[in-house]
């Protein structure tokens, strides 16, 4: 089968971008698909979490209820614990610090780093209640992957790594992606729709069609 180069743009906080990443986990077998991951941060620091959502007893209870929107059409409902988040004794995060982690962990191990961390957070953030916006959550899920300790904290730190998050948001700029998750076909220039596994590889088939 053909392959296809698809961007996908996410955000480790984005409980939609769980429902894609995990569909697109199963369709990659399926598919010759060369992923790139492109980070894109909804809110970067506190200020602009309350400048978008208000006080963080509103952000929390608001977002929450985007998550009970995924819950109900994910295909792994019991991963997303809302009651966790509700009572997590910290302030819903920002997605920057979950961003240069899988940045950092993209510049040592590549693209399929970069998904294994992405994902790796989404379940510290989503399953386990953790706050992805302290660095000691990314250095314990850098851990668990399996990468050395000093090693990652010197690619987390590093300036460059910064960079590259802002190059992704650049690009997606260029791009006209305004919302996440999206998933750009590049052969084609078509965006998939969020939709069940059936549906995106539909909508994969019909990109290789064009695309031939």
């Amino acid at each position: 089968m053909a392959s296809l180069t698809i961007d996908f743009f996410h955000d480790v906080v984005c409980c939609w971008c769980f429902n894609i990443s995990s569909r697109m986990r199963g369709l990659a077998e399926d598919f010759d698909l060369d992923l790139r991951h492109r980070t894109f941060v909804l809110q970067a620091d506190r200020a602009e979490m309350a400048e978008r959502w208000g006080r963080p007893e509103e952000a929390r209870q608001t977002i929450l209820g985007h998550w009970s929107q995924c819950r109900e059409s994910s295909d792994q409902p019991e991963r997303i614990d809302i009651d966790a988040m509700r009572a997590a004794r910290f302030d819903y995060p920002h997605g920057m610090t979950a961003a240069l982690g899988c940045k950092a962990a993209e510049r040592i191990g590549g693209q399929a780093a970069h998904w294994d961390m992405f994902d790796r957070l989404q379940r510290a953030h989503l399953a386990e209640a953790r706050n992805v916006a302290d660095p000691a959550t990314v250095s314990r899920a850098a851990r668990d992957l399996g990468f050395e300790a000093a090693a990652f904290a010197d690619v987390f730190d590093d300036p460059a790594t910064a960079q590259a998050v802002h190059a992704d948001r650049k690009f997606a700029r260029a791009l006209q992606v305004r919302v996440i998750p999206t998933l750009v076909v590049r052969e084609t220039g078509t965006r998939l729709v969020n939709g069940s596994r059936e549906d995106l590889a539909a909508q994969m088939h019909a990109a290789l069609r064009a695309a031939a």
